[in-house]
């Protein structure tokens, strides 16, 4: 396949960002309360010190304390979940490799559980149960490391091994807690399981900002490492790149951030694999190209598809993670017939 043309990567990198502001603007504007997109704009120029505001006090507690926060949200864990997806399919070298590959979502998923079990009956998840989440993704990563990818003779295929059998072992706890747990337990743990921004706010945006902002970066600055690692181990070696080390930092940065973001919002599947397969089809196969893409796409993704959970079924909402999985799956059926007609 010819390498995209410059005027192609252009205009994909032109729809990213209108589809970003369009994101922004329904995730501000959109639900019971409308607010005219003219009006979110002038708000978000007023805040940038660009003009002044014309939306009313009531409008402006809307914007920017019920939903400012939840879209804020919404792109840190859009942009973190597509590019460690991207991260995964260049250092395993799979395009089915995904954010949660290994572990980090049986991981959050038994920290999780372990918090809402042990807090009873109380009506809501208790406040620390993200700090238990992220410890529990955190312990599953750092396992499957120590199982399946110390050594010199440590490969990726026996870290994807170790990921599959430490996910196992964590959902197996995470069945057990649930067998000792009340009927409204084992509710909130389901809720938190399918995924929502619905208990967004600016404390939580600034909880897990920087890990998401600094394992952005280095996940980005990973793409020229990444193009030559698809080349294969012996060949990257070849030409002086320590292959070791870039999987090392790649998947510490890919899991710690999808831990932190998890750990906040809950498991949404379908974004890690998704958007990086939608945009390798349509700037090629360099991961220099398709990460700093997938951070502007994927954001722009989970944003919208949050709007959709929250105002389809007003004033009920959806939960994120089958917004996602409803959008996610008949999208990769298409992409995988696609692949199968180019190549036939």
């Amino acid at each position: 396949m010819a390498p995209p043309s410059s005027r192609r990567i252009a205009i994909v990198w032109s729809g990213a960002a209108a589809l970003l502001v369009v994101a922004v603007v329904c995730g501000l504007g959109v639900g019971p309360t409308s607010i005219p997109p003219l009006g979110v704009l002038h708000s978000l120029l007023s805040h940038l010190g660009l003009g002044h505001s014309t939306l009313s006090s009531f409008d402006q507690t809307v914007v920017w304390q019920l939903r400012g926060p939840r879209m804020v949200l919404g792109l840190l864990a859009g942009a973190m979940l597509s590019v460690a997806g991207g991260t995964y399919q260049g250092v395993f070298r799979n395009p089915l490799a995904d954010p949660y590959l290994l572990g980090v979502a049986a991981g959050a998923g038994l920290g999780a559980t372990l918090a809402i079990v042990h807090d009873g009956n109380a009506i809501n998840a208790p406040t620390w149960t993200p700090l238990i989440a992220f410890v529990g993704a955190s312990s599953a990563v750092a396992i499957t490391w120590l199982v399946g990818g110390r050594g010199q003779r440590a490969t990726t295929a026996t870290l994807v091994l170790a990921g599959v059998a430490v996910a196992s072992l964590f959902t197996s706890a995470q069945t057990f807690l649930q067998q000792q747990a009340s009927t409204q337990s084992i509710a909130r743990v389901y809720i938190w399981l399918l995924g929502s921004l619905a208990g967004a706010s600016w404390s939580s945006v600034t909880l897990v900002l920087p890990y998401v902002a600094v394992c952005i970066v280095v996940c980005v600055l990973a793409g020229r490492a990444l193009d030559v690692l698809s080349l294969g181990d012996d060949e990257a070696r070849s030409v002086g790149l320590s292959v070791r080390r870039v999987r090392v930092v790649v998947i510490v940065a890919s899991s710690l951030g999808t831990a932190a973001i998890v750990s906040v919002v809950g498991l949404i599947g379908f974004v890690g694999i998704i958007v990086p397969h939608v945009i390798r089809l349509l700037v090629g196969t360099s991961y220099r190209r398709i990460l700093p893409l997938s951070v502007v796409a994927g954001a722009a993704f989970l944003v919208l598809a949050d709007t959709v959970a929250r105002t389809a079924l007003a004033p009920s909402e959806l939960p994120l993670g089958v917004v996602t999985a409803a959008i996610g799956a008949p999208v990769f059926v298409l992409i995988l017939s696609f692949r199968r007609g180019m190549s036939s």
